[in-house]
């Protein structure tokens, strides 16, 4: 059975120190990029918005066309009644045929009346979701148009750094195997707990690289001597020497 390599405690603190150098790396390339990706899918959901309720203006559309195409039907079809009532009206032959028939003239005036005032209101209606459609398509060309530019500027930054980008992915990779699996586990709670995503940080002016408290000089000489691994009292960060850090070469 092959013996299990033994880190010291030097080794474990240099491989921690070269994964958080790579990690910042590839922080500061997706700051570069800051919040284009956001930006663009809001840009894109808002668009795909947009032509949702034209859509859903057009189905109304389409239905008071239908409407108005009724009425009108209904409309011709009372003129046509209308026509014949007053060709019969010159032929009747007592009063109450002529009653008769003039009630029925009367009844399709109002309906032919009625229909006008119902195509007129649905025209109107019609006016009012066109218009709204209108403001809808132009909402979109000038989101389009931002889409447009924030699009380009984000492909230009990916173009430049996509290469950068899958490099140091591939770096970080074999640098977390390089670390203990539980200190790994450590490190990235630690970075998770930090908008900065620093875990492993440098003692700097006789302070912690992360949160800027005074390390005392008994930590300090214990940290430079790397024979335990040293945190930070005040932010749990893992804390190494200056000389260390420096040496770090990606």
């Amino acid at each position: 059975m092959a013996a299990v390599k033994e880190f010291s405690v030097q080794e474990r603190l240099l491989s921690l120190c070269k994964l958080q150098r790579i990690d910042s790396k590839i922080g500061e390339i997706k700051k570069l990029r800051g919040e284009l990706p956001m930006e663009v899918k809001d840009l894109e959901d808002e668009i795909e918005g947009f032509n949702t309720r034209i859509q859903s203006v057009n189905n109304e559309i389409q239905v008071i066309e239908e409407s108005i195409k009724e009425k009108q039907n209904i409309q011709a079809e009372a003129k046509d009644k209308l026509k014949k009532y007053e060709k019969q009206q010159n032929n009747v032959k007592n009063s109450r045929e002529f009653e008769a028939i003039n009630k029925e003239i009367e009844l399709n005036e109002l309906e032919i009346k009625a229909c006008d005032k119902k195509i007129k209101d649905a025209n109107l209606e019609k006016d009012e979701y066109i218009a709204q459609r209108e403001l809808t398509e132009k909402q979109i060309e000038e989101k389009q148009v931002v889409l447009g530019q924030k699009q380009k500027e984000l492909k230009k930054i990916t173009e430049e750094t996509e290469k950068e980008e899958s490099d140091l992915g591939k770096k970080r990779d074999g640098a977390a195997n390089d670390v203990e699996p539980r200190l790994l586990t450590a490190y990235d709670r630690i970075r998770m707990n930090y908008k900065n995503g620093l875990a492993v940080v440098p003692v700097e002016r006789d302070s912690c690289g992360g949160c800027f408290n005074v390390i005392p000089p008994q930590r300090q000489s214990d940290i430079r001597l790397r024979k335990k691994m040293t945190v930070c009292e005040h932010c749990g960060r893992i804390l190494v020497d200056s000389e260390l850090n420096d040496s770090v070469q990606l």
